[in-house]
């Protein structure tokens, strides 16, 4: 076996093909990408590309699937699931400079972008043809579509208007060989296999995205938000199985419980009840004869579901109020203790109250404190571990909690991620979630692409050697567990 080529061998070869300062190895000027939004681990990067051109994609991608090195692609580095790690011998292709937006048609309802296209810049590009882009993350004034696209990003109305793979016409992207691929087409359905929703969630496991174009939607001629209080955790969960068990589908349903609600309330000062052991944003959009019955419905259903206090936004100010509180509560949650950890998971609507009160039970045996924050409509909670990585085996207690919690959720018919995706946090869970044969599966779909393996190594799909082991150790509840990982 050979030896892993020097980062000056890598760094001259890339030179040939990438315009001066794009190949980046200094410790400092590598430093800024040695983590992701999953700041608990961390890895600095061999060597750093930053091309802006596809041809440059490609002639990295040839040039380290010739020479077997390990390639990571990035694009804004906000994922909270440790996807966008780099490799210790390997590059890290970032797709930063790949910021334009190519084409817009709003004829068609579409626009071409660029991977490195903020989430939220599309909308504000086509607002003057009177559409937007309808995934909306909490990190939308960040995150770039590239990243969406490899994690299926959702966000709080992908309850009505679905998640990425909803709202893309086709994708373009190079193999690990070089190789150029153009997924979906223009017309309404694409013959042969769904290779576009294939690559879509892949974690950049297939392929590196380097265009991408999604569709528009017009904007609602009125939108109205209900925020509902109510005492007890269960009650407001049974709400939301109440609202959609009535053929309801609200462009946004969300949820939080009490402590979320009280450092959101603190941190922007969103008019949210102090009160409350957990809140209910309820969104309606469309025409007003169609928001005006929706919220008449939803709120007799509050009413019956328990609700102790119902608040409606009188105007545009006030529902961006009561959104920028539920857009705001990581950071808010932020301010309560030196660290948090964000797990993301999805449960059956009707396990909302019963997996909140364990949590509440498993925080009070671990001895940490949580707060919760749902997508409740789609069932996709995030728990806040609150924690200090300054105490000795906290941060190991800590990933032992969430270990558990995500186990909750796949015993209750659920699945160990809604949105942030495997990386490595999750690696180990999807040997609980999947059974030998399936992952096998996942490795048969991976090689299909990347035979050797080369693009974003040991992430998302364990080895059945390493799900073989955990079932020797018996570690399921201490799975997130990363020891060869650098923390903090």
């Amino acid at each position: 076996m050979t030896a892993p080529l020097s980062q000056a061998e890598i760094a001259s070869a890339l030179s040939r093909w990438l315009p001066p300062g794009s190949v980046l190895t200094d410790p400092e000027d590598v430093r800024p990408f040695e983590t992701d939004g999953l700041s608990a681990y961390r890895q600095l990067p061999y060597v750093v590309a930053l091309p802006r051109t596809e041809a440059e994609v490609q002639a990295v991608l040839r040039y380290c699937h010739e020479a077997h090195i390990p390639v990571v692609a990035r694009g804004s580095g906000t994922g909270l699931s440790g996807g966008a790690l780099p490799h210790k011998d390997g590059v890290l292709l970032s797709l930063s400079r790949f910021m334009r937006i190519l084409e817009i048609d709003p004829l068609a309802r579409v626009a071409r972008v660029q991977p490195g296209v903020r989430n939220l810049a599309i909308s504000e590009a086509v607002a003057p043809y009177g559409l937007y882009y309808a995934p909306d993350p909490s990190s939308q004034i960040a995150c770039s579509i590239g990243g969406n696209v490899a994690e299926n990003s959702g966000g709080v109305h992908c309850l009505k208007y679905g998640l990425t793979v909803h709202n893309l016409v086709k994708v373009r992207a190079v193999t690990m060989a070089g190789e150029v691929v153009e997924l979906g087409c223009d017309a309404l359905d694409a013959a042969g296999y769904d290779f576009m929703a294939l690559i879509t969630g892949s974690e950049g496991l297939l392929a590196v995205v380097t265009e991408v174009t999604v569709k528009l939607l017009p904007k609602p001629q009125t939108a109205k938000a209900i925020l509902a209080a109510f005492d007890d955790v269960t009650r407001a969960g049974n709400a939301v199985a109440n609202i959609i068990a009535a053929g309801i589908i609200p462009a946004g349903l969300e949820m939080m419980d009490g402590p979320a609600t009280r450092a959101a309330e603190a941190f922007v000062h969103a008019d949210y009840p102090l009160s409350a052991e957990a809140v209910l944003i309820c969104e309606s959009d469309g025409t007003p004869e169609e928001v005006a019955d929706e919220m008449a419905r939803m709120q007799a259903i509050l009413q019956s579901s328990g609700a102790i206090e119902i608040r409606y936004s009188q105007d545009e100010a006030q529902r961006l109020k009561f959104w920028a509180g539920r857009k705001a509560a990581f950071p808010a949650v932020g301010r309560l203790s030196p660290d948090y950890y964000c797990i993301d998971g999805t449960i059956p609507r009707r396990s909302l109250g019963s997996v909140l009160k364990r949590i509440y039970e498993m925080g009070r045996e671990y001895g940490l404190e949580v707060a919760n924050v749902f997508h409740a409509g789609d069932g996709n909670l995030h728990p806040l571990i609150l924690f200090d990585a300054a105490k000795p085996g906290e941060f190991e207690r800590t990933e032992a909690f969430a270990g558990q919690i995500l186990e909750l959720c796949v015993e209750v018919g659920g699945t160990i991620t809604g949105e942030h995706g495997v990386g490595v946090e999750k690696i180990n869970q999807m040997c609980v979630q999947f059974t030998p044969d399936e992952l096998s599966m996942f490795h048969a779909v991976k090689a299909a692409f990347d035979p050797e393996g080369l693009l974003n190594p040991g992430k998302a799909v364990p080895t059945l050697h390493r799900c073989a082991e955990m079932g020797r150790m018996h570690v399921h509840h201490n799975a997130l567990s990363h020891p060869e990982l650098p923390r903090f």
